[in-house]
């Protein structure tokens, strides 16, 4: 029987993800979705997509209005910090990370057009701290194969309805045909 193994050659860019592989025993990444923001010869960061924290975003910042909406813990990277995307490109400041989604931008404005309304839940979100790599880390970690590099819809970036699990194990299967078997593996190993 051949196994199926992807390629480990991949080259990340800003707007990839980054998909643990199944047994990576990590409580930051194991089973875990990375939308990668930047990389470049000076390191790379994101935020992790799946990691939900059962607060909302008002008990966090003082003057937002209740959003109703998953925060996540984007990476052990300055976890005293809040960070977010959003889908408008008329926020001043903002940050493009792919089409469709974009980084920071001037927070009062953000949270103006949230208690206006004029800014939903659906349209941004949220992190607590991000995910850092120091220069060649990750393509080092990427050859090593403990990350796969896929391209994924703007939407599903802004998705927050999945479990963490089955988030990461759909954007798996997604990436085509061998990868069912990896989506469905086993956490633990020896259960196989």
């Amino acid at each position: 029987m051949i196994r199926f193994t992807p390629s480990n050659h991949a080259t990340p860019a800003p707007g990839n993800v980054l998909l643990s592989e199944p047994f990576l025993d990590d409580p930051y990444f194991g089973r875990k979705v990375v939308l990668l923001c930047e990389h470049n010869e000076e390191g790379s960061f994101g935020f992790v997509l799946n990691n939900y924290v059962d607060i909302d975003v008002d008990e966090v910042m003082d003057d937002l209005p209740k959003l109703n909406a998953r925060i996540s813990v984007g990476g052990p990277v300055k976890n005293g910090n809040l960070y977010y995307l959003h889908t408008r490109e008329d926020i001043a400041e903002s940050i493009p990370v792919m089409p469709g989604v974009f980084m920071g931008g001037n927070f009062d404005q953000i949270r103006d057009m949230l208690q206006a309304g004029q800014l939903k839940a659906q349209d941004i979100r949220f992190f607590i701290g991000y995910s850092g790599w120091s220069p060649a880390q990750l393509q080092e970690e990427i050859r090593s194969r403990s990350w796969f590099v896929a391209d994924v819809a703007p939407s599903d970036i802004m998705r927050t309805d999945e479990d963490n699990e089955d988030y990461w194990k759909r954007l798996i299967s997604e990436m085509g045909d061998g990868f069912d078997h990896i989506a469905n593996a086993p956490s633990d190993p020896s259960l196989n």
